[in-house]
């Protein structure tokens, strides 16, 4: 609420909940609130607006009304009873009244944030409680001159994270941990992707954990050369690789771990020659993850390791200089090292400022995630080579000292991988 006026005499912010998906049919996809909404508000049901005031300084949720009929169906409603008493709405109404109140609580605002374009249905609310304002311009009525984007302050809000924010990242960690753990110790050559994934999910869900932060991916083989593989239906076979990319939401705050591992529980040469250039290139990132530094220098990190490995294995030729300086790195290391992490696995936050890649500062997560991908047809490099796919992926914590990896714990040297395999 303090940040809304920004020079502004008077301003509204207009919120509205994430829209209900149909799967099919009459059956709706599973529901995940809005993370903007939930941040502020901690409500997660659909068909909800929140609009904060600064002129009165005070917070309106719109939502569903108590309805029996519908809870015996689809669950408990907090109704507008419920918005005041168990979330500190100052005022609340049910959402079919919308219409009517939107317009009247915009009258005589200078600035509407809003977020315009993300959900184009309700934008046309939005715009037709501006143009019901401009009809009433003859009784001295004024309606909002500037719109500005929520993100504006919401995302830079989010992009810095609390201790409270933290203590549901690091739940969302410990939880992921397990999972990747006992996933190491499960996979056996025979296997089906989806047994692995089901134990993930599993073990994400019996410690509480809402869902998974994103879609699994369970890549054995040639499969952990394809970055966003998600099918998960292969069988395993012995001498493979397993890469798995998955991690749990926990308060909605997510967790994003990659870790790749032998099916047959230890490494083969090759196999273990990348696994640890990758393992050596996301320790250099990590280690650049600093206040100050940029996403860019962590990058630059792992590109410079990883080309010098690859020329040191006979995988590329040349200057490593000349090399970098031509992207010849990019048919084995094809992706960025890391993004924002946060509420959305892909989270909020600027990452350019004035045209520049943005600077670190103390607060900010974000993931350190270097790979290797030599896929099954790639036939400029000897066959033994080929089909091997190797991603490492931890959550790094900004401070004003040395990074902090909120995932350290989970397996990742090849001595800690093959041991765990082994359990």
């Amino acid at each position: 609420m303090e940040k809304l006026g920004g020079g502004a005499t008077d301003a509204i912010a207009v919120l509205p909940s994430a829209p209900v998906f149909i799967r099919n049919n009459d059956v709706e996809h599973d529901y995940r609130q809005d993370s903007d909404l939930y941040y502020l508000t901690g409500f997660d049901e659909p068909s909800s607006v929140l609009v904060l005031s600064l002129r009165d300084r005070k917070a309106t949720l719109f939502l569903r009304p108590r309805d029996k009929e519908r809870e015996i169906w689809d669950g408990p409603r907090a109704g507008v009873d419920g918005a005041k008493s168990d979330y500190g709405m100052d005022a609340s109404f049910v959402i079919a009244e919308l219409s009517t109140e939107l317009a009247r609580l915009m009258e005589n605002t200078q600035r509407l944030y809003y977020r315009i374009g993300k959900d184009k249905g309700f934008d046309e609310r939005v715009l037709t409680a501006l143009d019901t304002l401009r009809g009433r311009a003859r009784r001295g009525i004024t309606w909002p001159t500037e719109m500005v984007d929520t993100g504006k302050i919401l995302h830079e809000m989010r992009l810095f994270k609390t201790e409270d924010d933290l203590a549901q990242m690091r739940q969302a960690c410990a939880i992921t941990k397990e999972a990747h753990s006992l996933a190491m110790a499960a996979a056996k050559p025979g296997m089906h992707e989806f047994e692995i994934e089901a134990l993930l999910v599993e073990t994400f869900r019996r410690h509480g954990a809402e869902r998974a932060a994103y879609g699994s991916i369970v890549g054995s083989g040639p499969n952990a050369t394809i970055l966003h593989y998600r099918s998960n239906s292969r069988k395993m076979q012995a001498g493979e690789l397993l890469l798995i990319d998955a991690g749990c939401e926990y308060g909605y705050y997510a967790s994003d771990v990659t870790r790749t591992f032998p099916v047959s529980k230890t490494f083969s040469r090759e196999q273990r020659a990348i696994y640890e250039l990758v393992l050596d290139a996301q320790l250099a990132s990590i280690d650049a993850t600093r206040v100050g530094a940029t996403l860019e220098d962590g990058h630059a990190a792992s590109v410079e390791v990883i080309t010098k490995g690859l020329v040191k294995l006979g995988l590329l030729s040349g200057e490593p200089a000349k090399l970098i300086a031509d992207e010849a790195y990019k048919p084995f290391y094809m992706h960025r090292t890391g993004h924002w992490l946060g509420m959305d696995v892909h989270d909020v936050g600027a990452y350019f400022v004035g045209g520049k890649p943005r600077k670190l500062e103390p607060g900010m997560v974000l993931t350190v995630e270097p790979g290797i991908y030599i896929g099954r047809e790639y036939d400029k490099v000897a066959p033994e080579w080929r089909g091997i796919g190797v991603r490492i992926e931890d959550d790094i914590l900004v401070t004003d000292g040395a990074p902090m990896n909120l995932t350290e714990s989970i397996p990742k040297t090849v001595a800690e991988i093959e041991r765990a395999c082994a359990a």
